[in-house]
């Protein structure tokens, strides 16, 4: 998204510079007559003005007055059709100070761009006879009262080369807007920005445009933060399944806490992309107990790069629609940072409906929550689910002969075949590969693939979903891999299976105990396995209906087994029970992206290499 600053800067080659507006009202056209110079420096040898035509012509405006009433947004269609057979430039700007409470823009595919009110942002447009470039201007008036933008526009020619930086002019590259500076300035017809709150602006709706691709993953813009316009993010999907805590509904000192700042591989924060770099580190979190859902006091707030929404924040998503429709439900079961009582954390329904009654030891789905510093700016895409914001920093394109190992958690691959061939980059727990998992459970001709887990809660590349996926689904007659991808996987991994009951953390699932990082010695090895409860994309990525429940591999006890339902939540469950399968593995350390950017629509096309 780059946006052109043109300055006139004479050096000691002769420049000559027309710079002329015409207003005439023929055939529908708006345009007047003006000369307007820009900016002289005081080495300018001469400035010659001669006739220069052009048409400009605003969809939905009066003349060049762009009129939006109070609390509207307007999005404006102007084109400028170049007559001449001379290369041209154009430049809008608003003629004036903004009054107070009025945003307004250029639209482009990057998202939107607020200029300088008096000098504007160059939108280089070169053209031949009959040529024509159409822009858009979005307008927001929040200011109380009918208010009216005048839009000018700067028409240059330069009889030199314009192309050449060496013939006297200066292109200066403007910033990429922020993060805050696009979402205030608009989020889609099924969006709004609700200012009610002066500590917090949210956003709000059934489907605003709000996504933001970031390290991997799918996320949704809340709320900018008005004291420093951070702008609050939370996953669209349940990233994993976890218990909340022991016992204590207190977020401060819980598995939950621990969990989302946790900088190892086991981690949230540890998996991010550069989080010092995008994150607040010391972002504030309210988890004040409440047992309502308006804003509660902020009496008890911590201190962290990662959190959870509270149950106000959520409520305020759906404001001025029902919570089944508000963009934040995602049809899933899901802990907020919020206690109801001593006993019970607020959560979040499948159908949307905020639940003020479960306990902290049960296992429900985690929707992480990060505060993007100020300084984050947006490079590209237009806020929507199939072209989310893409992020300076977070934007990596040409990647071909990188190694995949170097990649982000969440990142998708194309990889195995037909309905199965779309898998997500879990971690790099083994340190030089990658540990991969299917992006849903295994189908067959559309319906999901189930199994028992086997006579026991035990996991082996022998037991009853064991001998499935180190038999029949390396098997490339069963049409889930090719020989290509058989070769690109480890031949054997070490799997971990801790017992992690009720109540307890994570953590157990591959530790003998939650402090000194210690492996257990329940440990398995096979070249295909499953997720660990709690492991990352161990979670729901579809609303309920598209998806079903599926195996994990951490015992509950020694005769149960961890299950993530269709819902989100987890709960153990015989192991002679029948559900889903999500086969994961780990690949070689030699595999290279061919293509792609590892986003849903551009998966990363990946070859072994010698």
């Amino acid at each position: 998204m780059k946006k052109i600053l043109l300055e006139t800067k004479f050096s000691k080659i002769y420049m000559l510079v027309v710079i002329i507006l015409t207003l005439l009202i023929v055939g529908g056209y708006y345009s007047y007559a003006m000369f307007t110079v820009s900016k002289e420096k005081s080495n300018a040898i001469s400035i010659v003005t001669g006739t220069l035509s052009y048409d400009l012509s605003i969809d939905g405006a009066s003349g060049n007055i762009l009129s939006v009433n109070s609390g509207e947004t307007k999005e404006f269609t102007v084109t400028l059709s170049n007559p001449n057979s001379r290369i041209a430039r154009f430049n809008f700007y608003y003629v004036g100070a903004l009054p107070d409470g009025v945003t307004a823009g250029y639209v482009t595919g990057d998202g939107l761009s607020t200029p300088p009110a008096a000098t504007g942002v160059n939108l280089e447009a070169d053209g031949s006879v009959g040529a024509s470039n159409v822009y858009k201007i979005r307008v927001t008036n929040n200011s109380g009262s009918n208010a009216t933008v005048t839009l000018g526009v700067q028409v240059g020619l330069d009889y030199n080369d314009l192309a050449l930086p060496s013939n006297g002019h200066l292109f200066e590259e403007m910033s990429d807007p922020t993060v805050a500076e696009v979402l205030l300035a608009g989020v889609g017809e099924n969006g709004a920005i609700n200012t009610t709150d002066p500590d917090q602006t949210f956003i709000t709706g059934t489907d605003p445009n709000n996504y933001i691709w970031y390290s991997g993953k799918l996320w949704r813009a809340v709320s900018i933060d008005p004291a420093d316009n951070s702008v609050k993010l939370v996953t669209q999907w349940n990233i994993s399944t976890i218990t909340y805590s022991s016992g204590s509904t207190a977020f401060e000192g819980s598995y939950m806490e621990e969990w989302l700042n946790d900088t190892s591989v086991d981690g949230f924060l540890g998996n991010l992309r550069e989080p010092e770099k995008f994150i607040k580190m010391d972002s504030v979190w309210n988890a004040t107990l409440t047992t309502s859902t308006s804003k509660p006091e902020s009496t008890i707030v911590v201190t962290d790069a990662v959190g959870l929404l509270n149950i106000y924040e959520y409520t305020m998503s759906y404001s001025g629609t029902t919570y089944s429709n508000g963009y934040l439900n995602n049809g899933l079961y899901w802990w907020s940072i919020t206690p109801y009582s001593a006993s019970y954390v607020w959560d979040v329904g499948g159908n949307g409906y905020a639940g003020s009654g479960y306990n902290p030891a049960s296992a429900y789905g985690v929707r992480p929550s990060i505060n993007l510093k100020s300084s984050v700016r947006i490079v590209d895409g237009d806020g929507t689910i199939d072209n989310p914001y893409r992020l300076n920093g977070d934007n990596d394109t040409n990647l071909s002969g990188t190694l995949l190992s170097s990649r982000y958690s969440g990142e998708y691959i194309r990889f195995g075949s037909g309905e199965n061939n779309l898998y997500r980059i879990v971690s790099h727990e083994n340190g030089s590969g990658t540990k991969i998992v299917s992006a849903e459970p295994l189908k067959s001709e559309g319906t999901f693939v189930t199994n028992a887990f086997g006579s026991n809660a035990t996991f082996s590349s022998t037991n009853t979903i064991g001998t499935f996926l180190n038999n029949d689904y390396l098997n490339t007659g069963n049409g889930y891999l090719t020989d290509e991808d058989i070769a690109m996987i480890e031949d054997a991994t070490t799997w971990y299976l801790g017992t992690a009951g009720s109540g307890a953390s994570y953590k157990l699932a591959k530790y003998t105990n939650t402090t000194d990082n210690i492996l257990t010695s329940s440990t398995t090895t096979a070249k295909v396995g499953l997720l660990r409860l709690g492991e990352l994309m161990a979670g729901q990525f579809d609303r309920y209906g598209n998806n079903t429940y599926y195996w994990t591999i951490t015992p509950y006890s020694a005769s149960y087994v961890w299950s993530v339902y269709s819902t989100g939540n987890a709960a153990s469950y015989n192991p002679s029970t029948v559900y889903g399968v999500r086969p994961s593995i780990n690949l070689k350390s030699n595999v290279q992206i061919v293509n792609g950017d590892g986003t849903l629509n551009s998966p990363f096309e990946i070859q072994l290499v010698s």
